[in-house]
C-alpha cells in the first residue's frame, strides 16, 4: 500500500467535509477498496471510514422499502420484513459471494463501485429503486452511468436506497464457480414502476434494461412469453469464463428462471 491518512469520523458531516480533500476515497464494507490498495492501484491522500456514521438499517412500509447504505449483504439475507416484502431482492442478496463477503460489504459500497458484475445494480434498475444520498436523490435510471461509473459527485456519499413493493419480482444469475459473482444476472418485476427486466454481468457497460423481455411479460408475464426472443451478442462481454454468444444465451435462460421463480 502507499502511504494514507486514515480518518473514522463520527457523523454524516464529519465525512462529507474529510472526503473534500483531493483523492479523499470512501471506505464502506471495503471488498473494493482494500485489495485495490494492497495491490497499490489507488493511491488515496486520505481513506474515510464510514463505519461509525449508523447508515445502517432496514424500514418496511406499504409501499417501500428502505436500507441504510451501510447495511450488510448478510443483514439484508437475513431479514424477515425484507423477504415478506421484497423476496427477489432478499434472495438476491443471499447469492452474493461468500459468507464473509455478506458480513462485510454493503449495499451503498456495492452501488457506489458499480462493478459491472454486482448483484444490486439489477435490483435497483428492475425495481426502480432510488438512490438517496447526503446531497439529492438519484432514479435509477440515473444512477447507472457505465462500468465503474455513477452519477455520484466528488465526496457524494450515498446514504439510503429506497424500493418500491412490487406485485411480483425474482432474480437469477449463473455464478462463477470461484468468486459467485454473476457471469449473468437477471432481475425482474411487475410493480409500481411497470415491468423491467435488468441484466447485469454481461454488459460492456455493466448493467441494463432488456426492453424486448419487457415488452412480452408487459403482455403475458410467463416464461412462454420470452420463447423466441434472442439478446444480440454485440456488446456483451467475452472472456475466460464465458463467450458474448453464450452470455447472450444465459441471459434467456436466467430470465426464464426469474420469471418462474415469481410463480
Amino acid at each position: 500500500m502507499y502511504d494514507f491518512t486514515y480518518q473514522k469520523p463520527g457523523n454524516l458531516a464529519d465525512a462529507v467535509k474529510a472526503l473534500g480533500v483531493a483523492d479523499a476515497n470512501a471506505l464502506a464494507g471495503g471488498m473494493t477498496l482494500v485489495p485495490v490498495l494492497k495491490q497499490r492501484l489507488n493511491k488515496p491522500s486520505v481513506v474515510v471510514d464510514l463505519a461509525r456514521l449508523g447508515m445502517a438499517g432496514i424500514n418496511t412500509s406499504d409501499t417501500a422499502v428502505v436500507i441504510g447504505a451501510m447495511t450488510t449483504h448478510g443483514a439484508v439475507a437475513a431479514s424477515t420484513d425484507l423477504k415478506r416484502a421484497i423476496p427477489g431482492l432478499f434472495n438476491l442478496a443471499g447469492m452474493i459471494g461468500d459468507k464473509e463477503v455478506r458480513h462485510r460489504g454493503t449495499i451503498g459500497g456495492s452501488l457506489a463501485n458499480n462493478d459491472p458484475a454486482a448483484d444490486y445494480p439489477a435490483a435497483v434498475l428492475a425495481l426502480g429503486a432510488t438512490v438517496k444520498t447526503d446531497k439529492r436523490t438519484i432514479s435509477a435510471e440515473e444512477f447507472f452511468q457505465g462500468m465503474f461509473a455513477t452519477a455520484l459527485q466528488p465526496g457524494e456519499l450515498i446514504t439510503s436506497v429506497s424500493f418500491p413493493i412490487p406485485a411480483r419480482a425474482a432474480y437469477e444469475k449463473f455464478r462463477n464457480p470461484a468468486s459467485r459473482y454473476a457471469i449473468v444476472g437477471v432481475f425482474v418485476a411487475n410493480g409500481p414502476m411497470g415491468v423491467r427486466v435488468a441484466v447485469t454481468g454481461a454488459g460492456q457497460g455493466g448493467v441494463f434494461r432488456h426492453k424486448a423481455f419487457e415488452a412480452a411479460l408487459a403482455k403475458n408475464w410467463s416464461v412462454k412469453s420470452l420463447d423466441g426472443i434472442s439478446t444480440p451478442a454485440d456488446g456483451l462481454n467475452s472472456d475466460i469464463h464465458a463467450s458474448a454468444e453464450y452470455r447472450a444465451h444465459l441471459i434467456g435462460v436466467m430470465a426464464k428462471r426469474a420469471v418462474a421463480a415469481t410463480a
